[in-house]
């Protein structure tokens, strides 16, 4: 069954995307210079992010840097929707966006001791955000009762009241944050079904920021090795790990970015499609990339060496995970799995334990070849079925 007869909208549902049509004027919303601007600061935070995971990246170091990678993912979506749906190529609008991305900074910039001295810092930058998303969308009636409202009543004073604490109870305040911010979109599911929405913004937007999170991966492979003297074995892991990159990039932007498109644009469950596909997909597709990208910086600079159990679980975990999320995100845009990546998860997850004991290049090579031979099968089953039948 093909993803387009999957998608295929019943009656009231395609009744609905035509008057959505309609009042989009027959135009496409386009992402904004502010946006692209916007972005530049995540590209700080995800490498302070990244950091954070470098220098801890046990089960605990992996917890730690999700805590605090939530909230910065959770400002970036509130700003993409409100970019969405509202008209953000004006003086107001602008400077509202820097004012966000100030308190992103601010938070980028408390990562590295957010569970030290620099806790109320990220605290405090998170809830800046907050309160100027919130006075963007101020306009909309009823606008507290809603994600953007949570932001500022609940999870952006529990970061706060984190910050000024010390011990364990910092992280569990945050990780409720979290979760309370996670879980808005659903608690106010029926108030955001009457918000209209700009189909072709949204997957240009999550597209960037894994591009953004891709480029982490191009830092991963190339700072390590910067100012060393470049042996052969190593300039050998760089190619590889290169290949492990574009990998990644062409199992999104082959095929699955163009299907998340047309399932946003024809579903008569758009709304559901936002928040499943992408508020809630790309936290996972996002997390591991930069899993997989803490794992090169492991890896690139000794191929000679056995990876420990750390980084390899940063390296096959987060490309298992990242994997697996394209099953999630199949089955909730078209109600099917795909087997295919399911089945290249899960012999990631197998191929685990057998190449701990392996060098750095060899474990990068196994995991290349995984993904260069998922993508190629993935081509030839997308050729065979755009041939003719006779």
């Amino acid at each position: 069954m093909s993803e387009q007869t999957v998608a295929a909208g019943q009656p009231a549902g395609a009744q609905e995307q035509e008057r959505e049509r309609e009042r989009d004027g027959g135009g496409e919303k386009r992402v904004t210079w502010a946006e692209l601007y916007f972005d530049l600061v995540l590209v700080f935070a995800i490498t302070q992010v990244s950091g954070l995971l470098h220098h801890h990246h046990g089960w605990a170091g992996a917890g730690q840097a999700l805590v605090v990678f939530v909230p910065l993912y959770w400002c970036w979506v509130g700003t993409t929707v409100q970019a969405n749906i509202q008209d953000v190529d004006r003086p107001r609008a602008r400077l509202g966006i820097f004012a966000v991305g100030l308190g992103g900074l601010f938070m980028a910039l408390a990562v590295p001791g957010a569970y030290g001295g620099r806790g109320l810092l990220f605290g405090a930058g998170y809830w800046l955000s907050r309160l100027v998303l919130f006075a963007l969308v101020s306009g909309i009636r009823g606008a507290w009762r809603g994600p953007y409202g949570v932001g500022v009543l609940v999870s952006g004073p529990l970061l706060v009241a984190g910050g000024l604490l010390d011990g364990p109870l910092r992280p569990s305040l945050w990780a409720l944050a979290g979760l309370c911010d996670l879980a808005a979109p659903l608690a106010f599911r029926r108030r955001l079904a009457k918000v209209h929405y700009h189909p072709a913004h949204l997957p240009e937007r999550f597209g960037l920021f894994l591009l953004v999170a891709l480029g982490e991966s191009i830092v991963g492979i190339g700072g390590p090795v910067a100012g060393s003297p470049l042996h052969p074995a190593q300039l050998v892991s760089v190619a590889v790990a290169f290949v492990i990159s574009c990998g990644l990039w062409w199992l999104y932007f082959g095929y699955a970015s163009d299907a998340m498109r047309f399932a946003l644009e024809t579903s008569p469950r758009r709304r559901d499609l936002i928040r499943w596909v992408f508020s809630y997909g790309h936290l996972a597709l996002i997390a591991g990339v930069i899993a997989v990208a803490v794992g090169f910086g492991e890896t690139v600079a000794e191929p000679g060496r056995a990876l420990g159990a750390g980084p390899l679980a940063l390296l096959y975990g987060g490309c298992a995970l990242y994997l697996l999320s394209f099953g999630y995100t199949r089955k909730m845009m078209f109600g099917v799995v795909s087997p295919t990546r399911l089945a290249a998860a899960a012999l990631v997850l197998l191929l685990m334990p057998l190449v701990v004991r392996l060098p750095a290049l060899a474990a990068l090579t196994v995991l290349a070849g995984v993904l260069v031979g998922l993508n190629g099968w993935e081509h030839l089953r997308v050729r065979r079925a755009q041939q003719p039948t006779s």
